[in-house]
């Protein structure tokens, strides 16, 4: 496919190709910026800062203490269970710095999912928030983890503040479950003692393993995503290339409200941001609006991140259209679509057009981009980043022309690795270096690109992805079921909700009992929100028996247009 972007709609000082080698690791990155800009104010989370110094002596220290007291060797995998606080980004670099692979886990799985990822990853030591703390401990002895670090929201905020915020967390607000972790340690324990402690610095390839990024498939378990440390510098080149044009090195302030531990702020937040000498700011609870819009009060900042329902919430909030929006050169919506309404409204509301991008965890995650000239929202994802390749392909594998829709497939230095022990999946998602993302698209003569549907049955919610599969083996595992299936709904408040299909084996199964054991064993937004039982007969199968979720959703479709 011609890449009719470069030249006909890629804006000035944005280049066409980016140095993937620039740096050999994310270590040698960091160590770059931290020294460059090491007086510059890194991150703030509560009113707490660190700064890029601070930073990289923490990040020492804590990856001094990995390696002296417990013996951790290159290559061994960390996992990290946290939400948006300072002890992140310490954490991150330090493990990075041991030579490690860090899992990123997301704060809220239930226990059945974060036995699945600490086993497929083998991970050998996990920083986890205390707060839930209790749900390692009923998995942990099923599992290689040797060893365990706790640590509280105010652990890093310092004197008096740290104190009531732990005290405030803990027996009034009753956010921390008792739990047992006798061997665990605590951060800043970690931190002291690994102060004291000699650092050894670790010969880290291109090649090595920088993350696993753990994402659901469309069949099975969630697979761990191989992320090498090129993988993730080229990517950061790629970020940074497309915005250089509108940054500055010393004066960006960016909004962090998606979780690190996510690959979207991870990439575009934190890593870019360092590459800048920016701050970001750290928000650990975004889903309180008017508390979010507070913090927002207290910072002239220039750019911001987020899913579509995180913006529509803000617009939505009252303050949020009083905030000093005149440092502010860019937004950036990704994870999931984002809805004409709610750009318009930005924008308005603003003065600063809200850009869309698409990428996927397999790819670090940036595929393209909005151009930061871009004046308003045009309902497309952008323009492909810089040193990318896309094709749009037909089911034989043939390229489709202009306007026509294909299976977006993809090539860059930011395409994973691979699946961790999947060889097969490996296998059905790249083709000679493409990486089939499963995604409709068209290609417009300028060479803006538009997802127009989804090949895959991932459903979004909130921009977490969903895949049907695991719901519905947790659906088929309580005994009252026999057949379920799951498909995504329209929802404002969410981009989708789940909804779930149920022929009972037991006639006296409740949608409270189904609620109840989905919560039980799924994430908070994995749990459906509509329950519809249905006869046997009335469930769409093919020939062989497979559930048809296509004929579902058209199904569904045609009921609430009926209703409406």
């Amino acid at each position: 496919m011609d890449k009719v972007w470069l030249e006909k709609s890629y804006p000035p000082g944005v280049p066409f190709e980016i140095d993937p080698d620039k740096f050999s690791s994310l270590v040698e990155m960091f160590l770059t910026y931290t020294d460059e800009f090491k007086n510059n104010t890194a991150f703030i989370n509560m009113d707490a800062s660190i700064t890029y110094q601070e930073l990289a002596d923490q990040a020492k220290a804590f990856a001094a203490f990995l390696q002296n007291e417990w013996g951790f060797k290159h290559g061994d995998k960390f996992a990290i269970m946290m939400p948006n606080v300072l002890q992140y980004p310490v954490a991150l670099f330090g493990a990075l710095m041991a030579g490690l692979t860090v899992v990123n886990v997301n704060p809220l799985y239930t226990a059945r999912e974060l036995e699945h990822l600490l086993k497929d990853s083998d991970a050998k030591g996990i920083l986890i928030i205390e707060n839930f703390a209790n749900t390692l401990e009923s998995i942990v002895a099923k599992t290689n983890v040797e060893h365990v670090i706790t640590t509280g929201l105010g652990d890093r905020l310092g004197g008096l503040k740290g104190i009531l915020v732990n005290a405030v967390v803990k027996h009034v607000k009753k956010m921390v479950p008792k739990y047992n972790l006798p061997d665990a340690v605590k951060f800043n324990h970690v931190l002291a003692k690994g102060a004291s402690l000699p650092f050894t610095p670790v010969d880290i390839s291109p090649t090595d393993l920088a993350f696993l990024q753990y994402t659901g498939g469309t069949t099975g378990p969630s697979k761990g995503v191989m992320l090498t440390h090129r993988n993730m510098v080229a990517n950061l080149e790629q970020s940074k290339a497309m915005t250089t044009p509108i940054f500055e090195a010393d004066k960006e302030i960016m909004i962090t409200a998606l979780p690190l531990y996510h690959i979207f702020a991870l990439n575009s937040n934190c890593l870019c941001f360092i590459a800048y000498g920016g701050t970001n700011v750290l928000i650990t609870n975004p889903r309180d609006m008017p508390g979010f819009v507070k913090e927002l009060a207290k910072y002239r900042f220039t750019a911001i991140t987020g899913v579509n329902t995180l913006f529509n919430g803000l617009i939505h909030t009252p303050g949020f259209e009083k905030l000093d929006f005149s440092g502010l050169k860019a937004a950036l919506g990704g994870g999931m679509a984002v809805q004409r309404p709610v750009a318009e409204k930005w924008q308005k509301i603003t003065g600063v057009r809200l850009l869309e991008g698409y990428g996927l965890t397999e790819c670090c995650p940036m595929v393209t981009i909005s151009p930061y000239n871009q004046t308003e929202f045009n309902g497309s994802i952008g323009l492909p980043a810089a040193s990318t390749e896309i094709r749009l392909v037909d089911d034989e594998g043939n390229e489709v022309g202009l306007n026509e829709p294909g299976e977006l497939w993809v090539k860059g230095p930011q395409v994973m690795k691979g699946y961790l022990n999947r060889p097969d999946a490996t296998a059905e998602t790249i083709e000679d270096g493409w990486l089939k993302t499963g995604d409709i698209g068209t290609m417009d003569e300028d060479g803006y690109f538009r997802i127009v549907d989804r090949k895959k049955d991932m459903i979004i919610v909130s921009g977490f992805n969903v895949y049907p599969n695991e719901i519905e083996e947790v659906m088929a595992s309580h005994p009252g079921v026999l057949e379920a299936a799951a498909i995504g709904m329209p929802f404002e408040a969410t981009g989708e909700k789940i909804r779930v299909y149920i022929v009972k084996s037991d006639k006296s199964l409740t949608e409270e009992q189904i609620t109840t054991h989905a919560r039980e064993n799924l994430t908070n937004y994995k749990v459906p929100k509509e329950i519809r039982f249905i006869e046997e007969s009335e469930m769409p199968k093919s020939n062989v028996g497979k559930i048809l979720r296509k004929e579902l959703r058209t199904m569904a479709a045609a009921t609430e247009k009926a209703v409406a």
